[in-house]
């Protein structure tokens, strides 16, 4: 026995193994083939990061093929891993009977949010070959804003009557456990003949509960719930303060409408940084990915880019404005774009923090002048550090005190300018409903360079005599 245990055991080589496992290149092949079997094979056994940069990179008409090979329960997992503008297209391509099968497999919310994006003919057209069911809840989710509590939460729920008993749940969830395996059911909940929300009930409480109870004794009566109106931050707010794994929503008059997950606000949370981080970078337009149209990605940044042209050119006409006086102390040449560049960090990381705080709900435009003050403070304290630092730089290069001065002098101040303008402009713009994302950053890379080059000119002037010495 012991011999036959300390045999080795064979396991396949390096070369083996790497042949066996799932290429990422072979997924378009495959499809090629028109074989279904093994498309489902293939996927099944690639990992997630294989499958995604695969399906990434496969062409329109791949990816159109390959939904139509495989099961709609695979596809949807198919479209779940698509990057957003990528599964769009794939639904705009494919037959609306096809969209619809694909997209009954998805989450409400899911299902709204690709139908809302979609050109309204392919919409409608999907949407008449929903179930009922899901078609009105489609609709009913569709009224909502995408970020407030009813255009996030999710119709599949379970809500039983109060006088329904125990039993009555338990035989419900066996002779539908087909049709509730995919939904979130840690809690049901109660509610009266007219669909108002009376209570929750935990799973175990219900496991625990004798068969013949009367759902009104055994469920955790007036439970935490949100109103279907209540905005994304207040939401993100509500789930950090408590440890909710997702909350009923109710419309004003308290009728259960549907339920708002933890994961759910996470998701649209992350959706909106990522989309405040795309503008800050003048990706407009939606998502950009390099399979897209050249021309079209072409587009989306010339705009913005045109406009940082403008903005760029009213900065360099400080510049000319004071000409001579650059010819005549060629250092300060060298210390403009230095002093230009670190005052637009130093703006830049106030942007980054007004932004962060909008998301978050913990600031609001109203809060200017606290974000003023506090901004202020840093800007002090870092514009002398930097302008103490720079300044030290030029003396030891040229020996001349004054040219230290001058660029010390003009660092510290546009630094304060800086954090103060970047703290400042998003919750301005957020007040007057323009983006902050996408207009902070050409206003603040404006401003900052404009200042920096009249503060070094202008003090350079006011010196020239002891500069050129």
């Amino acid at each position: 026995m012991m011999s036959e245990l300390s045999e080795p055991i064979e396991t396949p080589s390096i070369d083996e193994t790497a042949l066996n496992a799932p290429k990422a290149e072979t997924l378009g092949s495959v499809i090629d083939t028109g074989d279904a079997q093994a498309c489902s094979q293939w996927l099944e056994d690639a990992t997630s990061k294989d499958a995604v940069h695969a399906l990434s990179r496969l062409s329109d008409d791949q990816r159109v093929r390959l939904l139509g090979l495989i099961t709609t329960e695979e596809a949807a997992e198919v479209i779940d891993q698509l990057p957003e503008q990528q599964a769009l297209d794939a639904l705009e391509e494919i037959h609306p009977t096809l969209a619809a099968g694909i997209l009954e497999e998805l989450p409400s919310d899911e299902q709204t949010d690709y139908i809302n994006a979609l050109d309204d003919d392919k919409a409608d057209a999907i949407i008449n070959q929903l179930t009922l069911e899901s078609a009105n809840a489609v609709r009913r989710l569709s009224s909502y804003d995408e970020d407030v509590a009813g255009g996030l939460m999710v119709t599949e729920y379970l809500a039983y009557s109060v006088t329904n008993t125990v039993r009555d749940v338990l035989d419900d969830l066996d002779r539908n456990s087909e049709r509730y395996e995919h939904f979130n059911i840690q809690y049901s909940y109660v509610v009266d003949e007219n669909g108002l929300l009376l209570g929750v009930l935990p799973m175990r409480r219900l496991l625990l509960a004798k068969r013949a109870s009367v759902l009104g004794d055994v469920m955790i009566k007036a439970p935490a719930r949100v109103e279907d109106m209540l905005s994304l931050d207040d939401l993100a707010d509500e789930f950090r303060e408590h440890p909710y794994i997702g909350l009923p929503v109710t419309n004003a008059q308290g009728i259960l409408l549907g339920v708002i997950e933890r994961s759910g606000v996470e998701q649209a949370l992350a959706h909106t940084a990522d989309s405040v981080y795309r503008h800050s970078q003048g990706i407009v337009g939606g998502e950009e990915l390099r399979s897209m149209p050249l021309t079209l990605r072409s587009r989306r940044r010339l705009g913005w880019l045109s406009i940082n042209i403008v903005l760029n050119m009213l900065a360099a006409s400080i510049i000319a404005m004071h000409q001579d006086t650059l010819e005549a102390v060629i250092a300060l040449a060298v210390f403009l774009p230095i002093i230009s560049d670190m005052s637009g960090c130093s703006g830049n990381q106030a942007v980054a923090v007004s932004m962060r705080e909008l998301t978050l709900g913990v600031t609001r435009p109203q809060d200017i002048g606290r974000v003023l003050i506090k901004e202020c403070s840093v800007g002090i304290i870092n514009g002398i550090a930097l302008g103490l630092l720079i300044g030290l730089v030029a003396y030891l290069w040229k020996g001349n005190l004054y040219l230290g001065s001058v660029v010390a002098i003009a660092l510290m101040i546009n630094t304060i300018v800086a954090v103060c303008i970047g703290g400042t402009v998003p919750l301005i713009l957020k007040k007057f409903k323009a983006d902050p994302a996408l207009a902070s950053g050409p206003i603040l890379t404006t401003i900052t360079d404009m200042c920096g080059f009249l503060l070094v000119l202008t003090l350079a002037s006011s010196v020239i005599d002891q500069l050129i010495m």
